[in-house]
């Protein structure tokens, strides 16, 4: 295992900063969702609670303090369909993609793995609501020019 790095703390601090918004954003989605999309909403919104709690206590045994999450969270839209719904829970995963990227490039190889599986959970959470590939690497940004 590579040394426990301060820039690794932030680069976590920075996921689960990503986490506590995904939960945020879930708890809406799951108040305005009902059936079975209501039930996936949920799964996902119990996944990334976990995921919430895993770097929590990773920040922790690293000497780190976590973020705390904020009291709102600006979302591009507040549903009320079901298409709504299901377009924000995609953006959240493409934004928890993106968030989970930079970890990817940690000297530690078990979090560089923790953040590839996060990203793969992320993308398959995603392409469950809207099974359709929007860019070529789900989380990054179109390069401009």
């Amino acid at each position: 295992m590579a040394a426990r790095t301060p820039a690794d703390v932030e680069k976590l601090r920075k996921a689960l900063s990503a986490e506590h918004a995904a939960v945020f954003a879930y708890g809406l989605i799951g108040a305005r969702t009902t059936g079975s999309l209501r039930s996936r909403v949920t799964t996902a919104f119990d996944a990334h609670r976990a995921k919430r709690d895993q770097l929590r206590a990773a920040i922790t045994a690293r000497g780190g303090t976590p973020s705390e999450p904020e009291a709102g969270y600006s979302l591009p839209i507040v549903p009320s369909t079901a298409a709504e719904a299901i377009r924000l829970a995609v953006y959240v995963e493409t934004g928890i993609t993106a968030a989970y990227l930079e970890l990817v490039a940690s000297d530690d190889a078990s979090l560089r793995h923790y953040a590839a599986l996060a990203m793969q959970e992320s993308v398959r959470r995603s392409y469950g609501f809207r099974p359709v590939v929007t860019t070529a690497f789900p989380g990054m940004s179109r390069p401009t020019g």
